[in-house]
């Protein structure tokens, strides 16, 4: 039996399929199944029992023994929320609750970290264990993600393995109920679809020309393959990036849904609102070596190959994964 927690979100249900992709169908979905907008990530999937998040506590002390596996993918993810409760609630006292059970009942974990720990990159984007008290978080969903993988790292007791995947900038299909919080490339359709043109941030910075502001742009498929492999294989346990360990422009990011949707370009500027300005990220890149080490070999999407897809096979045709 395996546990997916936020499995009606973005990566949670898409990670359902890739498991049911996989002939596995014994699986226990858990969510805040509440909101109608996300019924449709889970149709078609095979479960055998879905169960509010806030009763997973309770359906643990009945039933852990039989649990093989637990994937918490869900966690509060708004990096405009700044009431500190709510992280405290749902993505470090709930992972804790999740971790302890996984020790007791010897239960392999992977829980979604974020590189919202990294901050402005002060010390890089390197998965070292060693860095990871002096990060600097630049808003309260960061700084949850970061208390807990610092928890993480100081438990004397550990699940049998473990691995906090620290998500880079991931896009795809399933996401579509996000609104604010969707990625780049999916307001890039919208924009391009009601209005003809989008708009990028201008630059504030002489190092950068606008639309040069950099991200490591991961395609969904590519951290549904790395999360099979780290089940199949358990390499070391700890920490690890998951990007691409390529950078890539928001020009080229909107350039490529230009070509996917073969429209002519129009990019237009407009100035990063002054509230974000000092904080706003020109450069984030998840350095690789530690997966790559592990033994994972798979090519990574580039940027035009997963735009493509995802707009010509996924958003244009309302399909999910």
């Amino acid at each position: 039996m395996i546990i997916v927690t936020g499995a009606a979100g973005f990566i949670g249900s898409a990670l359902v399929g890739a498991l049911n992709n996989a002939k596995m169908k014994n699986i226990v979905i858990v969510d805040d199944f509440s909101k109608k907008e996300k019924e449709k990530n889970l149709a078609n999937k095979n479960y055998t029992e879905k169960i509010d998040r806030s009763n997973l506590e309770d359906w643990l002390k009945v039933y852990a023994k039989d649990v093989h596996f637990v994937l918490h993918i869900g966690a509060r993810t708004d990096t405009t929320e700044f009431d500190k409760a709510i992280f405290d609630e749902l993505n470090i006292n709930y992972s804790k609750m999740l971790w302890k059970n996984c020790v007791a009942h010897n239960i392999p974990m992977i829980y979604a970290s974020s590189a919202a720990t990294y901050g402005m990159g002060e010390f890089g984007y390197d998965d070292d264990h060693a860095i990871v008290p002096k990060l600097k978080p630049l808003n309260p969903y960061g700084e949850s993600k970061n208390d807990f993988d610092i928890w993480a790292l100081a438990q004397t007791k550990k699940p049998p393995f473990w691995a906090g995947l620290k998500f880079f900038n991931v896009y795809g299909p399933n996401e579509y109920h996000k609104s604010r919080m969707a990625s780049v490339i999916f307001h890039s359709y919208n924009q391009i679809k009601e209005k003809g043109f989008v708009n990028l941030f201008k630059s504030h910075r002489d190092d950068y020309k606008d639309g040069m502001q950099l991200r490591d742009f991961v395609y969904v498929k590519d951290v549904l393959k790395v999360i099979m492999f780290l089940m199949e294989n358990k390499p070391a346990s700890g920490l690890y990036n998951l990007g691409t360990g390529k950078a890539r422009a928001f020009y080229h990011l909107a350039q490529a849904t230009f070509d996917a949707l073969e429209i002519k370009q129009d990019i237009r500027f407009v100035p990063t609102p002054e509230d974000i300005r000092d904080k706003y990220q020109y450069f984030t890149e998840a350095n690789m070596k530690k997966l790559r080490e592990a033994g994972y070999t798979d090519d990574f999407y580039s940027l035009e190959e997963g735009v493509s897809e995802y707009v010509r096979n996924y958003i244009s045709k309302e399909n999910y994964l």
